[in-house]
């Protein structure tokens, strides 16, 4: 897990040989001028999901993981809570979809705020409950890039 300022970004890019490309999509962007949704950047390998959303309690959420792809959740409006933890036999609640690369996990967790300009990565192993509300709910759009892991 890793949590840190768009600023920063550059310092992350050799962890993973498909970073480049997904962050160089995430600086030359204009997602002012693009609507939500999913964006190939590099055909299954990596691409983007735009996302705008009402943060929620987090009795509406739960922590999730996934196996094939590497999240980046960049923050581009507004801010939530992110629930994480690291995988350790957590009971499942919804067992691995393929199809999705998700499962649901319930479990005990940290908290931290993550805001406009921040962006978080998790890996396979990592678990997370984005989506939560810092005080109320409120609307934030998100840039979510899925980077698949390499051989």
């Amino acid at each position: 897990m890793i949590i840190d300022k768009i600023e920063n970004l550059w310092l992350y890019e050799k962890l993973n040989p498909r970073f480049a490309k997904a962050f160089a999509y995430l600086e030359e962007t204009d997602f002012n001028q693009l609507d939500s949704g999913k964006y190939t950047i590099e055909g299954n390998d990596v691409f983007a999901l735009l996302q705008e959303y009402e943060t929620k309690s987090a009795a509406d959420c739960m922590l999730e993981g996934h196996q094939k792809y590497i999240d980046i959740q960049y923050v581009l409006n507004g801010e939530e809570i992110m629930g994480m933890t690291s995988f350790a036999n957590q009971k499942v609640l919804k067992p691995y979809h393929t199809d999705n690369d998700i499962a649901f996990y319930d479990g005990e967790y940290s908290t931290v705020k993550v805001a406009k300009g921040n962006f978080t990565i998790f890996f396979p192993g990592d678990l997370h409950m984005p989506c939560l509300k810092v005080n109320a709910p409120a609307r934030v759009k998100r840039l979510l890039l899925k980077s698949e892991l390499c051989d």
